[in-house]
Parts: C-alpha cells; sequence; structure tokens
C-alpha cells in the first residue's frame, strides 16, 4: 500500500468536507476552529481543479465566523443522508473525507463523530467505524482510493459522565470487498482530547495537515502517500507535546487488499488506561471464542433464564451484543451473572479463562452493587 497514487484527473475526486462549530447543546459545546478548518482544505482541493460540484462542504459555523463560500447543514439527517445515498454511487476514483468537531470512544470502542443538531439529552451523530466499513464494500462501487481525515477529541464515553446514552446508529453497510484502500488519520489517539488553538480558532492537528498538504500540492487532488506524510504529522505534534500544548498522539491506519495496519505514534506508548470493571468482564467473555460466532452466542443467551432474556437488547456485532448483554444483567439481575458463567465454562473449561471470567464477573457484580455518588 505504499507510494503516492498515481495522477489522477480532478474530474475523477469527491470529497466530503465537514467542520462544525456550533452545536443544538448550546455555547459549551462551541468550538472555534473546525468550520474555518474546513474551508481551508475545501479550497486546497478547488485550487487543484476538481469541480465543486464534487466538493460537498457542510458547516455548521459559531456566528462569529463567516465562512464565505456556499455550503450545506451538518445535521445528522442531512450528513447521513449524504453517506447513504449521494456519495456512495459517485462515480470516481478517489474520496476525500474531512471532519472536524467533538467527538468521543463510546463504550464499544467506536468513535462517534457529533452532528450540528447533537443536544444534551440526544448526542446525535455519525458512526465513524460504521462509515468506514460501508465505504471498503460494495455498498460504494467506485472510490477507490480514499483517505479520511478526523480532528475529533477520543474521550472515553464513561469518563465524560453523559446523563443520556448515546442513541445506537449505525450506517448500512454491504458485503465486505478488497478493491478499496483506506488511509484513516485521526487525531487525538484512544482516550486522548485533540487541542485545539482558541486564539487561531484552529485545530492544532488540523493546521499542521493544512500547512503540510500545502506543501504537496503536486500530488493534489490525488491522495499523497501516507507513509511519507504521516511522519511529517507525527513529527510536527510531538513539537507542540514538548511545548506542552496538547497530549495527544494523532494515529493512522492502512487498509486495503495487501495490508492492514496502524502506524503507532513515535515513542513509548501512553501508560494503559485501568479497565472499568464492564470493560474487563467483556473481555474475560470475548476471550472465549465461541462468543464470537453468532450461533453460538445465541446458544449461550438462550440457555439462561427466559425471563431475564427475553427483554434484552441484542446486537449483531459480538462486543456490542456482550456489552448490552452484560449491562443489562449487571444492572437487573446480577444473579444470571453466575448462570452466565456456568453456562460458557460447561462449553470450554479453559481453567485461565474460567479463572478470569471469574474474578471479573465478581468486581463486575460488586460494582453493580455499589450505590452512586
Amino acid at each position: 500500500m505504499s507510494g503516492p497514487v498515481p495522477r489522477v484527473d480532478p474530474a475523477r475526486v469527491h470529497a466530503l468536507v465537514v467542520g462544525i462549530e456550533a452545536y443544538e447543546a448550546g455555547d459549551q459545546w462551541g468550538l472555534p476552529g473546525p468550520a474555518r478548518d474546513a474551508v481551508r482544505f475545501w479550497r486546497l482541493l478547488r485550487d487543484a481543479g476538481v469541480p465543486e460540484p464534487h466538493l460537498r462542504l457542510h458547516l455548521a459555523p459559531l456566528p462569529s465566523y463567516d465562512p464565505g463560500v456556499p455550503y450545506e447543514r451538518a445535521d445528522q439527517a442531512t450528513l447521513r443522508r449524504v453517506l447513504v445515498r449521494e456519495l456512495s454511487p459517485a462515480h470516481g476514483d478517489v474520496l476525500w473525507v474531512w471532519w472536524g468537531g467533538h467527538g468521543v470512544l463510546d463504550r464499544a470502542g467506536r468513535l462517534r463523530l457529533f452532528c450540528a443538531d447533537a443536544g444534551v439529552a440526544d448526542k446525535v451523530g455519525i458512526d465513524l467505524d460504521s462509515a468506514l466499513a460501508r465505504y471498503a464494500g460494495d455498498a460504494v462501487p467506485g472510490l477507490r482510493e480514499q483517505m479520511w481525515i478526523v480532528d475529533a477529541c477520543e474521550t472515553f464515553e464513561e469518563d465524560l459522565a453523559f446523563r443520556e446514552a448515546l442513541p445506537a446508529d449505525t450506517l448500512p453497510v454491504g458485503r465486505p470487498g478488497h478493491a478499496h484502500r483506506q488511509t484513516v488519520l485521526r487525531a487525538a489517539g484512544r482516550g486522548r482530547a485533540a487541542a485545539n488553538d482558541p486564539v487561531r480558532a484552529t485545530g492544532l492537528f488540523s493546521d499542521v495537515l493544512l500547512d503540510l498538504l500545502a506543501d504537496r500540492t503536486a500530488v493534489l487532488p490525488g491522495l499523497p502517500d501516507p507513509e511519507e506524510l504521516f511522519p511529517a504529522v507525527r513529527a510536527r505534534i510531538a513539537a507542540l507535546r514538548e511545548e506542552g500544548r496538547t497530549l495527544q498522539h494523532p494515529e493512522i491506519r492502512l487498509q486495503g487488499a495487501d495490508r492492514t495496519e496502524t502506524m503507532p505514534p513515535a515513542g513509548p506508548p501512553p501508560a494503559p488506561r485501568p479497565l472499568s470493571a464492564l470493560q474487563r468482564a467483556v473481555d474475560a467473555l470475548l476471550a472465549y471464542r465461541l462468543m464470537a460466532d453468532p450461533e453460538e452466542r445465541q446458544t449461550v443467551v438462550a440457555a439462561l433464564n427466559p425471563a431475564v432474556t427475553a427483554v434484552l437488547r441484542r446486537h449483531s456485532r459480538a462486543r456490542t451484543d456482550v456489552v448490552s448483554l452484560l449491562g443489562e444483567l449487571s444492572r437487573r439481575h446480577p444473579e444470571a451473572l453466575w448462570e452466565l458463567f456456568d453456562v460458557v465454562v460447561s462449553a470450554d473449561d479453559d481453567p485461565e479463562l474460567k479463572s478470569e471470567l471469574a474474578a471479573a464477573l465478581n468486581e463486575l457484580a460488586a460494582s453493580a452493587a455499589r450505590p452512586r455518588s
């Protein structure tokens, strides 16, 4: 997957450019910078010859900023329609996606990108992982070369103490394939905030990347070589960390028929975050291979008390399903955790897995029993 994409016809390039500064949640969510950064990126591609109808610009600027160019709304319904209905069937070779705004890692470890109509009680957004899955499969027949750039926080949902859980909303995904190559640059790194410069009204990661892309206009509107670009991004962000301006560690993921790899940040990895009781129990249960298979997982759940399982919300993805299962049991039917234990270990009595699962369920049950402050 190394090496730049050959020079492309600008008429075969499409882009979705999103910058959200103002949210329905109110002034406390205001974020000066993403709309400005999005317009800078839009101009780079426009100046590289991409036809303006191919440059889908969606903004929610703060009142203090006038973009000076036409743009569309950045609410969830609009962006979902663009991703699912308008951009998916586009005829072309190259796709750029630029997204700046607020984000969070949900309890299943998926990056949620909040839309302009996200409110305190209904934090609507786009599930980045499902969008990437859609654009890597046969739901998108063209746009084989893709670069996704996301400048958003990846703070853990658990650390933000939201009063309302994030609503479940994924994009429809077709059959996976091997025709697409995706490069995904994420600004923050797992569990970290993406720094913003409110004085200059720009995201630090966005500013670095825009400067580097401006130095590579000979390549645009094709995609730059990610293995040449990312070390330059990483070096500049490292310098900002040394200045005390950020703690973020950008991440790049390369995915294609010949390679799937996440390039780690330079230097020592950050200290691991202690697992919550729920995370530990989820990991312990998913360590059993049978829990990854939908039919075997259903057999396990079906063996539990029907009065308990009748109200469970089920999911097709293994981790999401297990998170829902353990969360519901620990909150409403903690005694059923041990029914679950008995069913699983009767199918696989590996002593190490059994010991860790027992300890994890004990911790989960104790955590559920403690009163919340």
